[in-house]
């Protein structure tokens, strides 16, 4: 039985399932790995499997098990994502350049690709388990695992053993970093996850990229096709007026739960659909926003000025397409972060200082005293901001064009909210998929074929 399938069986009802996933930290004394005693596959003999069930920021639930054998000595490690498939998939690229980029904390699941493209190296989706490490310790992965059979290889083919032991030579001068290379980690499932040392701030070597699944990635994860049912156009009324309830389950908790959905006209904006979920069993509640329209001709800039405590009413939608900047702070939220959201400006900034408090690699166990201390700096200035202590700019930049903020003013022009449009370049055009997009043309073009 693996891991997730011995917790699915023990867990029970959904508030059961939340009390054993415990969040992470070195404080909490009542946080302990459960012993499994389970056979060894090297010996047959029986040793002990540990298990600890965290949550995680950014990453949902975590399983994170090890074996050992005390008779042969094998021992052997790994991390399950316990939680469920995130909404999108995740590409991370960085460029390393140092010796210190080596030592950046990776999360990196069974279904995600590792690429290294100046070595023209892959490593596929599902050969290799899930682990917690650094980018050194997935190349020592890779290099065990390619060192494994070299003996053999000597004994069969040795033209193939020493093209083998030159291209394990390469991988190894990689974590001397004596020249610049790319590491890619792209997951489907969206649940890896690369350090940014940097964070809250923006790091410059490091390019996060959000993306839908293609059908051939979601039958590879096991996720099943939906196809939204056709709707007249006379119901879109109708829709106008009702509340729509549809099953799921709680993404904290995994309990059944009920989604509300509306349609909902912003003033001087456009339509947008909020669905809301409340869970009986944990008591969790999350919100989302997505837009009601089409991708807009333009992109959207938006800067407001906070000079007042009362600016922090305004309400706000953020799309999932929308970057936040603060250039004050030299903060950036990038795009996908946080979802898409309708709130005010307090809430969307409280949002962004749970994110920093919450993740373990900046303020929990994981970070270091000087990273520590910036950090805990930075939420101290955003707070004063949200009390409304410190006058800062707010930029909000949609590709889509599909964020908003409240002009207080409307109709007339508000002297603290600046709006720009701009033409989108071809990088945002092909993040949001219209580059190979044909809406002229594309019928006779199939009639061609």
């Amino acid at each position: 039985m693996s891991a997730l399938g011995a917790v699915e069986a023990g867990a029970g009802p959904g508030g059961a399932a939340a009390a054993l996933f415990r969040p992470v930290g070195a404080e909490d004394g009542e946080q302990r790995p459960a012993e499994i005693e389970s056979l060894c596959m090297k010996c047959h003999r029986n040793g002990v499997t540990r298990l600890l069930l965290t949550r995680v920021p950014f990453f949902r639930e975590l399983i994170v098990s090890s074996f050992s054998c005390g008779a042969c000595g094998w021992a052997d490690a790994e991390i399950q994502a316990a939680g469920s498939i995130q909404e999108r998939g995740v590409r991370y690229a960085l460029a390393v350049a140092s010796r210190q980029d080596m030592n950046r904390e990776v999360v990196k699941t069974d279904c995600a690709t590792t690429r290294i493209p100046e070595l023209d190296f892959e490593i596929p989706a599902f050969s290799q388990k899930g682990v917690l490490t650094t980018i050194e310790g997935i190349i020592d992965r890779a290099v065990a695992g390619l060192e494994q059979d070299q003996p053999v290889r000597w004994a069969t083919d040795k033209e193939v053993a020493s093209k083998i032991d030159e291209f394990i030579a390469k991988l190894k001068q990689l974590k001397e970093v004596h020249s610049p290379f790319t590491f890619i980690i792209d997951d489907p499932s969206g649940n890896s996850f690369v350090e940014n040392p940097y964070a809250p701030q923006k790091d410059e070597a490091l390019v996060v990229t959000h993306y839908k699944r293609t059908p051939q990635q979601a039958a590879m994860l096991g996720i099943e096709g939906e196809e939204l049912d056709e709707k007249p156009a006379d119901s879109a009324e109708d829709l106008r007026n009702e509340v729509l309830q549809f099953n799921t389950n709680c993404p904290e908790c995994n309990a059944p739960a009920n989604t509300n959905m509306k349609l909902v006209q912003i003033p001087h904006f456009k339509e947008v659909i909020i669905m809301a979920t409340n869970c009986d069993s944990c008591g969790h509640r999350t919100n989302e926003v997505k837009s009601g329209g089409a991708i807009e001709p333009q992109g959207t800039r938006i800067t407001l000025r906070i000079t007042d405590p009362s600016d922090m009413t305004r309400d706000i939608l953020k799309s999932e397409t929308c970057s936040v900047e603060i250039p004050e702070l030299e903060f950036e939220l990038g795009m996908g972060a946080l979802g898409g959201k309708f709130t005010t400006l307090e809430g969307l900034l409280k949002d962004i200082k749970d994110l920093v408090e919450r993740n373990p690699f900046t303020l929990g166990d994981s970070s270091t005293p000087s990273k520590k201390e910036k950090l805990q700096e930075f939420v101290g200035r955003l707070q004063e901001i949200i009390e409304g202590r410190t006058k800062a700019h707010f930029v909000m930049d949609d590709p889509a064009g599909n964020s908003y903020l409240q002009n207080v003013y409307a109709p007339e022009e508000d002297p603290e909210l600046k709006v720009e449009r701009y033409e989108r370049t071809f990088e945002q055009n092909e993040e949001l998929g219209l580059n190979d997009m044909r809406t002229e043309g594309y019928e006779a073009a199939a009639a061609d074929r």
